[in-house]
């Protein structure tokens, strides 16, 4: 049983003069013995097998889980157990409307049927399944990791450095999924840190996924406090024109890239983001669907190329002190949840991750109750 938590309201949330935002769960304590890891057995997703009928491995979270521990880098009563996004939380960002097509989608006669769902996570069979058996078996785990983007964010912030293992469903905004991705978590966890932890003002985040963060894009299209570096095949879904406005740095890559072209782009690129605008959180969408072979993401790097990969981002980050927030995103290979807990060890050896608080990391070294309130004129295929 996983363990390391307590719940400790923020004092915006438990000040009576505060507006606009709601009373969460996910902002949570968590004693300096656990890792800022967040997960969940229940991320996985099993479902009388129609989880298969998707190439992405709806099991892989618990699987970089289970290597972690054979290498006895983390035990169950280090990791932080991720709590399941209420709806409350989900319309910090999500449309009623939306969520509300989540759930009742297609009514015929005392039966509901699930064709949003079924088309966002291009699964066709769902189409077929009683709406409830979807929410359970298919929306709850991808809500409970959604809170665990937003439960990391906040622990980013507190330890320098977190790692959900799981979330990263960039193709989703406010009021439309796709790509297996239903919850804008990477929005949610941004807007939470902007409306509930002192000195947060500026976001960056660094997408490596093989496929465009289309759905954050959207989201942030107009918010001059987010700076979107996003690192593509420009060939393959979803090619989102409208939401390309959204990036700062944009790098279109070609069928077939490999690991030294990849690589001296994402240094010169992560580099050059960071020292453009210094942000107060990085979110990292560390996808691996880059991977040679990958069936959805058409590049070719290796697996010592990912692993390099996330060293040179989180070098980048602690090299400056900023906090970092690390999400697993895309990866449709089986071999992927063994390249990512490589990655997390490769980043323990480097000293690039570690149980302490990070030393001069601004905001990050704010105390766990400690919050602000929102001006009233705030702007606001695959995964």
């Amino acid at each position: 049983m996983l363990g390391c938590w307590k719940v400790k309201m923020s004092s915006k949330e438990t000040s009576e003069g505060n507006k606009g935002s709601h009373q969460t769960e996910l902002y949570v304590q968590v004693p300096s013995t656990c890792l800022p890891i967040v997960y969940s057995p229940e991320y996985n997703i099993t479902f009388m097998g129609l989880e298969k009928l998707h190439p992405f491995d709806a099991g892989k979270w618990g699987k970089v889980i289970h290597f972690l521990k054979e290498e006895q880098f983390i035990t169950d009563e280090m990791i932080v157990p991720a709590r399941e996004a209420s709806e409350e939380d989900l319309l910090v960002v999500h449309t009623k409307r939306y969520l509300n097509r989540l759930k009742n989608d297609i009514l015929e006669g005392s039966r509901e049927w699930s064709l949003v769902v079924a088309t966002i996570t291009e699964i066709p069979p769902l189409i077929f399944l009683p709406n409830f058996l979807v929410q359970r078996k298919v929306l709850r785990p991808l809500r409970i990791q959604t809170g665990g983007t937003i439960m990391a964010g906040k622990l980013a912030m507190d330890r320098g450095w977190a790692i959900n293992v799981g979330g990263g469903f960039h193709h989703c905004s406010s009021d439309k999924g796709g790509g297996f991705c239903a919850y804008a978590d990477i929005t949610l966890a941004i807007k939470f840190l902007f409306e509930r932890v002192e000195g947060v003002c500026r976001a960056t985040i660094i997408d490596l996924d093989a496929h465009q963060g289309n759905g954050h894009e959207r989201d942030f299209l107009d918010d001059r406090r987010v700076y979107i570096m996003d690192v593509y095949n420009r060939y393959i879904y979803p090619g989102d024109g409208y939401a390309k406005r959204a990036i700062k740095r944009k790098v279109e890559l070609d069928w077939g890239t490999e690991d030294t072209e990849y690589l001296q782009k994402v240094e010169l690129h992560c580099e050059g983001a960071l020292n453009e605008i210094r942000p107060d959180i990085i979110v990292y969408n560390a996808g691996t669907d880059v991977l040679d072979g990958d069936p959805l993401g058409g590049l070719a790097i290796s697996p010592q190329g990912i692993v390099k990969r996330d060293e040179i981002v989180f070098r980048a980050a602690r090299r400056r002190g900023i906090p970092i927030l690390m999400l697993t995103s895309g990866g449709y290979q089986k071999k992927t949840a063994r390249i990512i807990a490589d990655s997390i060890l490769n980043l323990h050896r480097q000293h690039l991750i570690s149980g302490e608080v990070l030393e001069g990391a601004g905001p990050s070294m704010v105390p766990v109750m400690m919050s602000k309130s929102v001006s009233s004129g705030a702007t606001l295929n695959a995964i």
